[in-house]
């Protein structure tokens, strides 16, 4: 079995630097909160939220918005929060079943499972 790679954070100063020095993220995303952009890149616009708004012009995971710029979720919470309070994209969080009582009934999926299997 092949040791795991550390993973890279990416380089303190840099990161120190896109988020302004700030380390507290927006919380309210979750990783698959799903962004959209609402308006174009602006002239003198930070780079990575450039790059964010341009990656959203359609429905875009948070993790995969991390995934594209390099950078740690972490610090696309920084960056998306900001976007957000500009009103620069708006957030689709995902929705949660309200109660046990909505999800579907067990039998009812291991049937659907054993018709999947008998294709």
């Amino acid at each position: 079995m092949t040791p795991r790679k550390p993973v890279d954070t990416g380089d303190p100063d840099r990161l120190y630097t896109v988020t302004g020095g700030r380390s507290r993220a927006d919380e309210s995303f979750d990783l698959v909160t799903l962004i959209v952009s609402e308006s174009a890149p602006t002239p003198g616009m930070q780079s990575e939220h450039a790059r964010i708004l341009e990656l959203c012009e359609h429905p875009v995971a948070l993790v995969e918005i991390a995934a594209e710029l390099g950078l740690p979720v972490t610090v696309v919470r920084i960056l998306l929060g900001d976007l957000l309070d500009t009103g620069h994209i708006t957030a689709r969080h995902p929705r949660a079943a309200a109660s046990v009582a909505s999800l579907p009934d067990s039998a009812l999926l291991q049937e659907v499972l054993h018709g999947l299997r008998n294709l």
